[in-house]
């Protein structure tokens, strides 16, 4: 029998069920979601991008991903963080993103601190990669009644905190916490899904920043 939060792919494979068969949201769940990250532009980007997906879905966000990194030069931190009234204009009026001039400003916002945050880390992977959850503080089964419980946790808490402090914005706890699962800071698959093994067998590879 089929556990609770998964679905059988025509593989035979058995994933989390969030990507609802999609196969543009099956490719990102195979292929990105919870791998571990240290690109510093992936990681702004991500964190960004989750800020706009406040009150949305991530699949409108996913499917317009190409158009935000069009309209922000690439998630380039130092060069959006030189964008100007003009730019946020600019934005404002593109189609192709979410039009929410908060976000928008919010984004410009956070390149500069990022700016900072490299500045006094030497990276943003170092940063983030600091608040790695350490096994104690993670759950022992993983399945959908565990996930669905928890949109936060107590390192995702003082992660925001900790943006917050430094002048981040749209960086909440459940903000944070979803670019945590996505950048592989944690492996939230469900202990039923095929990539659940895949992930956990990166992240003991993976080199810490």
């Amino acid at each position: 029998m089929t556990k609770p939060g998964i679905i059988i792919g025509e593989d035979g494979r058995g994933r989390c069920a969030w990507h609802g068969g999609l196969e543009d949201y099956r490719r990102y769940h195979d292929q990105e979601w919870g791998r571990p990250v240290t690109d510093d532009f992936r990681l702004f980007e991500k964190i960004c991008l989750e800020g706009f997906q406040s009150g949305l879905s991530w699949l409108t966000i996913l499917r317009k991903r190409e158009s935000f990194r069009a309209a922000f030069a690439g998630f380039d931190f130092d060069k959006v963080a030189h964008f100007g009234e003009g730019d946020v204009e600019r934005l404002v009026a593109d189609a192709g993103i979410i039009r929410h001039r908060g976000k928008i400003v919010s984004t410009i916002n956070n390149a500069k601190r990022a700016v900072e945050m490299r500045e006094e880390y030497g990276s943003l992977a170092k940063f983030f990669w600091s608040f790695e959850p350490a096994a104690s503080e993670r759950p022992l089964v993983m399945d959908l009644e565990t996930l669905r419980a928890n949109p936060t946790t107590a390192v995702s808490v003082r992660l925001s905190k900790d943006l917050k402090k430094r002048g981040w914005t749209f960086v909440g706890p459940t903000t944070v916490y979803a670019f945590m699962q996505a950048m592989g800071l944690v492996n939230d698959h469900l202990d039923s899904c095929y990539c659940q093994a895949e992930v956990e067998n990166l992240r003991l590879r993976f080199k810490r920043p």
